[in-house]
């Protein structure tokens, strides 16, 4: 999913959820309004405050894409149905300009 495609969704009333995996100071320095944080062992130990429903659409980003990676990985073996890659990661959010969160 593109950044702009996300920020229209967000501002719906059904927005997905979205997953930042990156270090809290990453997190902190700047995200996308609404992201839960939640680093790669919070998925992996189940405390990550994700949603109840399996088929609810997850966005998952982090700084470059290696990380969110292995959480779509770790979240469709979990049972996620919809979970998607943010195309060009936070880099990307920054560079066009997307709204941060702090």
């Amino acid at each position: 999913m593109t950044g702009k495609d996300l920020a229209k969704r967000l501002k719906t009333k059904n927005p997905p959820c979205v997953v930042d995996v990156r270090s809290i100071f990453e997190f902190r320095s700047g995200h996308i309004p609404g992201a839960i944080h939640s680093p790669f062992w919070k998925i992996l130990f189940r405390m990550a405050g994700l949603p109840q429903d399996k088929q609810s659409l997850v966005i998952v980003t982090c700084e470059h894409g290696p990380r969110a990676q292995m959480a779509k990985s770790l979240l469709s073996f979990s049972g996620y149905k919809r979970v998607v890659l943010l195309e060009g990661q936070m880099s990307g959010w920054r560079r066009a300009g997307l709204p941060l969160e702090k």
